[in-house]
């Protein structure tokens, strides 16, 4: 992989690197090889993820980071280059945002702010292999900042804050008994259906924050129950993701799920904070007025939370449509690399 060539070649050489959650290590050796011929970057690893940093003598420094982790492939590996497009596993979510960061931490060479760039590892599944997490335990100064940029899907505009995401389940228990003579039995599935009533019949509350209006989510996202093809089951279990906008707390929302879920067997599985928008924050509003986009609030759970829970603001902005995130379809705009790439030069070097 080299750095020099085209940035839509760059983000397909970087989508054909598989780099499903923790199987990260060839994406993590191919860009340290990249970076450390880079003379004015000083990098350091920790386990996969890569740190790239520069020393221009700034009293200010910005953190550009994205995660080198995708989920797992549905069809849509390798990726394929078209005129227009790259198509494939992580083009969106972020390899293309990947790519523009690279771009960046090489052509940059000098700035009004020191910039750190971070490639890290494990953010799209559980807290505790993620590589922010990992470095803060480690090496936290390596993340020491006065602005983040989360190079995540955003489609070439600002999205602030983020949404809370809390996974729980509920269960419910039944009696055994042969399919034939169902009467002998309790079925625990059919004792589900309130439980799918309530989520069909959730209205997402909808806030408006800053400006900007979030939309809360409650989605039945796994089930688990049944025995035989003959059998009554006697235990079903459903995991259920609530997205919840950052106006409450963890807390808040927990209690909130367990109300509306009060008659059934209720079990936490994780929780993630939301991020504020940040747009009171006088770094955030000099960044938005020079980048100069549309502002959105951001729906999903980014890693901004984690900065903000540090004290750190924090905004997403990269390439890629979010809906195709996690998408078999998933293909990126190589124009829309272009113009974050170009967009985020300009504001570290004007």
């Amino acid at each position: 992989m080299k750095i020099d060539q085209e940035i839509g070649a760059l983000t397909l050489d970087l989508v054909n690197i598989a780099s499903v959650s923790q199987d990260e290590q060839a994406i993590a050796d191919s860009i340290q090889a990249a970076l450390v011929e880079v003379k004015h970057l000083k990098v350091s690893r920790i386990n996969n993820s890569i740190i790239a940093q520069t020393n221009f003598g700034s009293n200010q420094r910005v953190v550009i980071a994205g995660h080198l982790d995708t989920v797992p492939a549905n069809n849509n590996f390798p990726g394929k280059k078209t005129s227009t497009e790259i198509i494939g596993l992580g083009s969106v979510d972020m390899k293309s945002g990947i790519a523009a960061a690279l771009k960046l931490a090489a052509a940059v060479t000098n700035a009004k702010y020191d910039v750190t760039y971070l490639f890290y590892e494990s953010e799209e599944i559980e807290t505790k292999y993620n590589g922010l997490e990992l470095i803060t335990k480690q090496a936290k100064d390596l993340l020491n900042c006065d602005f983040a940029i989360l190079m995540e899907p955003t489609n070439g505009i600002i999205e602030v804050g983020c949404q809370g995401t809390l996974r729980f389940q509920v269960s419910a228990m039944g009696t055994r008994s042969h399919s034939a003579r169902w009467w002998n039995g309790e079925n625990a599935i059919h004792a589900l259906t309130p439980v799918l009533e309530i989520l069909n019949s959730y209205k997402s509350r909808e806030p408006i924050i800053d400006g900007h209006k979030f939309r809360e989510g409650l989605q039945a996202v796994k089930i688990n129950g049944g025995v035989a093809g003959n059998v009554v089951p006697d235990e079903v279990t459903m995991t259920i993701n609530h997205r919840f906008a950052p106006d409450i707390t963890p807390a808040q929302a927990e209690e909130n799920m367990k109300k509306l879920f009060k008659d059934f067997n209720f079990q936490l599985l994780d929780v993630a904070s939301g991020a504020p928008t940040g747009l009171n924050n006088e770094l955030i509003k000099d960044f938005v007025s020079k980048i100069g986009t549309a502002i959105a609030p951001k729906f999903g759970w980014t890693d901004v939370a984690r900065f903000a829970a540090a004290g750190i603001p924090a905004i997403n902005f990269g390439p890629g449509d979010p809906n195709l995130a996690h998408h078999p379809d998933e293909a990126v705009k190589i124009k829309q690399i272009e113009d974050v790439f170009a967009s985020l030069k300009d504001w570290l070097t004007k």
